[in-house]
């Protein structure tokens, strides 16, 4: 069986890897263009899919457009019987129909549930206890084809979206060998997908990424959870911005307003949630490197006790 393999970030490396070390033919890899970047952007940027590919001399496709004439003749002229996606763009029908077995598409939550860019983040940000991946054929809307695999897994109560994510890409592999074997024997049952149990999980944008204190200190400490280690929490401390990347919450009765900051000014800061505290324990300043709140109260004083908007004025913040 010929497989041709879609893929881009570090998540699709384990999937393609378990088909090259289970003696599976892949004739081509395709993954996104080589990017400018590094400081200055002076340095060409090759997707992680991309440097295994070249480790193992697979063949490489980078077409800047799915929908070009010339790319899609090269592609079928590879005759694979099967397509494999994780973590790629959206097909055109032409790509995804071209192959006598279809498209297979991994997922990383258990669909319909979580739909969309970002699957990981929100099920950790809306405090799922738990999650897994999905193997499906591609139909014409994105994430709607019909089931042929699931795989589940508990999220921890402090799990954050990168090691949630570092762990769902091996299941997914393991996932993935399995869905290709069975399609490769002809011993597989496809399920619709049941769409009273759908939910959504849109791109995250940085505007999205604000910190609400108003919420329950539970949901803010998954919400923090929820976008580590990117796109990143964040939240307005005497006019800087602060990425947060860890909390503590504490359930307790208080009169504070929430986004009150609360501090000894060497060892805890804790912001007041609508039913509780979140205490804050590592962060980012902007243009500085990550610390634990020790060492930011070390440095820095903390001139106004309550979190501002995103267009306060900056450098308020005091070195001591």
């Amino acid at each position: 069986m010929k497989i041709v393999f879609m893929g881009t970030p570090d998540f699709a490396v384990p999937s393609l890897d378990i088909l090259i070390e289970n003696g599976l033919e892949v004739v081509a890899v395709i993954t996104a263009t080589d990017k400018w970047g590094g400081r200055g952007n002076k340095k060409l940027l090759e997707s992680d899919v991309k440097k295994y590919a070249v480790s193992k001399g697979l063949k490489i496709l980078q077409p800047p457009n799915l929908k070009n004439p010339q790319f899609q003749e090269e592609l079928k002229a590879l005759n694979a019987d099967l397509q494999i996606v994780v973590a790629f763009r959206m097909l055109p029908e032409s790509v995804w129909n071209m192959p006598r077995m279809g498209t297979m598409n991994l997922h990383g939550s258990l669909l319909p549930q979580y739909r969309g860019a970002a699957p990981i983040n929100w099920a950790v940000i809306n405090g799922e206890k738990e999650t897994g991946v999905t193997t499906f054929l591609l139909k014409h809307k994105i994430d709607t084809g019909d089931i042929l695999f699931q795989s589940k897994t508990t999220i921890g109560p402090d799990e954050t979206t990168g090691e949630l994510y570092d762990r769902l890409k091996f299941i997914g592999a393991e996932l993935m060998l399995k869905s290709v074997k069975a399609i490769e024997k002809g011993d597989f049952s496809l399920f619709p997908q049941d769409n009273s149990k759908l939910s959504h999980a849109p791109k995250i944008f940085h505007k999205d990424c604000k910190i609400d204190f108003s919420k329950s200190c539970e949901e803010v400490h998954d919400f923090v959870r929820g976008m580590n280690p990117f796109p990143t929490a964040w939240t307005i401390i005497d006019g800087e911005k602060l990425k947060v990347f860890k909390t503590v919450f504490e359930i307790a009765s208080h009169k504070a307003e929430p986004g009150t900051i609360i501090s000894d000014g060497k060892k805890y800061m804790k912001i007041a949630a609508n039913n509780g505290y979140l205490h804050i324990v590592d962060l980012q300043m902007t243009k500085r490197k990550r610390m634990n709140i020790t060492s930011f109260l070390n440095g820095y004083s903390i001139k106004n006790n309550k979190t501002g908007s995103d267009d306060e004025s900056l450098a308020n913040v005091k070195k001591k």
